[in-house]
């Protein structure tokens, strides 16, 4: 019996490719294969390897990346033994979040991300699982235990983190501050997720304590205003919205400062607030200040449109409608007291 020889009568139609390589102890003697001919197709020299405890591979040399995500996945335990549940195709999410997930680098460049190193050149994969899991890290694989599992998305045949929570289990392990900075700031510029998302699972993850990150989070931030910035232009311009006054502060005449705005139409009062807020430790402070700034505008008849990145990156159309919306209530109301608008 070689590597190409059929296990047993049992069809492997269900499998990929690389599924009929790399299989678990389990599977094998689900198909025919006792444990005794396990061992004699991994003596040295044989035609199989054992790869990690009780997961082997159908073939003699070296196995490339994508055989050992299979093999750290089977080792983790997915798909779960016993469970018939169809796998989800390519770029489908989980109904239900499963029971191992791939994490951390080998996530990020699954999610092809061109800061993160090669799956090849990573000496370990990093695999979320539930924290109740009675199971170790052994050679490659470095299991991450989570209170609560993410959903998942499937790339390559294997479920994998969402960008956040797969970014913050990368930062775990890294102190160089640079590659932290490309990885956060690349999550944001390509589209991939948003800031607050990202800052969400740092914090919970309680990663900002460490100086290097909260530099890296301060670029993202900065990174994140600037795209939505832009998409906010990109609005104006492309739905034939007016032109409104770019970056401005206001002011009551000879009184205190109201806040500065994104965007001001002062012959409709009517303003757009970018909220690039990210949960920070800081948070509760800020969005008192933000509240405190809004209900000032709109009780002066000042409407304030609120506005977030992620709404203009997925409902461009939907937001320069609500804009519209206020620009063209305008007539109906009271007029705004005056105000003294500043460049910001």
């Amino acid at each position: 019996m070689n590597h190409n020889t059929p296990l047993s009568p049992r069809p492997l139609s269900h499998l990929t490719e690389v599924q009929r390589r790399v299989l678990s102890a389990n599977q094998l003697r689900a198909h025919g294969v006792s444990a005794a001919r396990t061992a004699a197709q991994c003596r040295p020299g044989g035609p199989w390897q054992q790869l990690l405890p009780g997961v082997y591979v159908l073939h003699p040399g070296p196995t490339t990346s994508e055989e050992r995500l299979h093999a750290a996945l089977l080792y983790a335990g997915w798909p779960a033994t016993g469970r018939a549940k169809a796998i989800p195709a390519q770029g489908q999410a989980h109904d239900e979040p499963p029971q191992a997930v791939v994490t951390g680098l080998a996530a990020l460049a699954l999610h092809r991300f061109s800061a993160a190193p090669p799956l090849l050149s990573l000496d370990r994969i990093d695999v979320l699982v539930p924290r109740t899991r009675r199971l170790r890290s052994t050679g490659f694989v470095q299991l991450v235990r989570a209170v609560a599992m993410p959903g998942a998305e499937m790339i390559a045949g294997v479920p994998v983190a969402p960008v956040p929570r797969a970014l913050a289990d990368a930062v775990a392990v890294l102190d160089d501050a640079e590659a932290v900075r490309r990885l956060l700031t690349e999550a944001v510029r390509c589209g991939h997720t948003e800031p607050a998302a990202i800052v969400a699972e740092l914090t919970q993850a309680r990663l900002l304590t460490r100086a290097h990150v909260v530099d890296a989070v301060d670029a993202l931030l900065a990174e994140g205003r600037s795209i939505a910035e832009e998409r906010l232009y990109a609005m104006v311009r492309g739905f034939g919205l007016p032109d409104p006054l770019w970056n401005v502060d206001l002011r009551l005449p000879g009184g205190p400062h109201l806040g500065g705005l994104d965007a001001y139409w002062p012959e409709q009062a009517v303003a757009v607030e970018l909220d690039t807020r990210a949960p920070r430790q800081d948070d509760a402070a800020l969005f008192s200040e933000c509240a405190r700034k809004r209900d000032a505008l709109e009780r002066l008849g000042i409407t304030v449109v609120h506005i977030t990145p992620k709404k203009l990156r997925e409902s461009l159309e939907q937001q320069a409608a609500v804009v519209r919306t206020a620009l063209m209530a305008s007539t109906e109301r009271e007029p705004a007291a005056y105000v003294v608008v500043l460049p910001r």
